[in-house]
């Protein structure tokens, strides 16, 4: 004999894909929420150092993946190569970048990130990887890991999103 579902209590599939539209639109604000907390904070921290906001965005690609050329930095950063020698100038300035001769080539020139410069950065942000560490702990390995792969999933799709929009070729694609 089947089971008499409620009158008032909707099919388990039905209620499944309820829960599941409403898991997706939590995740999609609470990415929002993120990114929004995130931007104030890089806001507060541009402020403390005294950066525009593609100039501290510029020193964090730089410091990841440098050294680099101007032009793989300008495609990365998805800018144009004449704003990117603005922004590299104001770097310099402000002793966050250094321009050498590549030595593979002495004609092409590569940035790389002055060390002593990104403690500096590295105490500003101190609040949230603290609370980044506490957070991280509560999570097991396959947590992790599942959570490392949403979030690199996601920023390769604002990547990719941020490429077409600008009209070019997103980078490994």
């Amino acid at each position: 004999m089947k089971p008499v579902e409620p009158a008032n209590r909707e099919p388990a599939s039905r209620e499944a894909a309820r829960r599941r539209r409403r898991l997706d639109r939590e995740v999609r604000a609470s990415l929002r929420d993120v990114s929004v907390q995130v931007s104030l904070l890089n806001h507060q921290v541009r402020g403390q150092l005294e950066l525009r906001g593609t100039d501290l965005e510029c020193l964090d690609l730089i410091s990841r993946d440098g050294p680099l050329s101007p032009s793989a930095l300008a495609r990365r950063a998805g800018l144009h190569p004449a704003t990117m020698t603005g922004i590299l100038d104001r770097l310099e300035r402000g002793g966050w970048i250094v321009r050498e001769r590549d030595p593979a080539d002495r004609r092409a020139v590569l940035i790389r990130a002055e060390r002593a410069r990104g403690a500096e950065v590295i105490r500003l942000y101190s609040g949230m990887n603290s609370a980044m560490d506490q957070i991280i702990g509560d999570y097991d390995e396959e947590q992790l890991d599942l959570l490392a792969g949403f979030l690199r999933r996601t920023a390769e799709a604002g990547r990719a999103a941020a490429q077409d929009l600008a009209g070019g070729p997103a980078e490994g694609r």
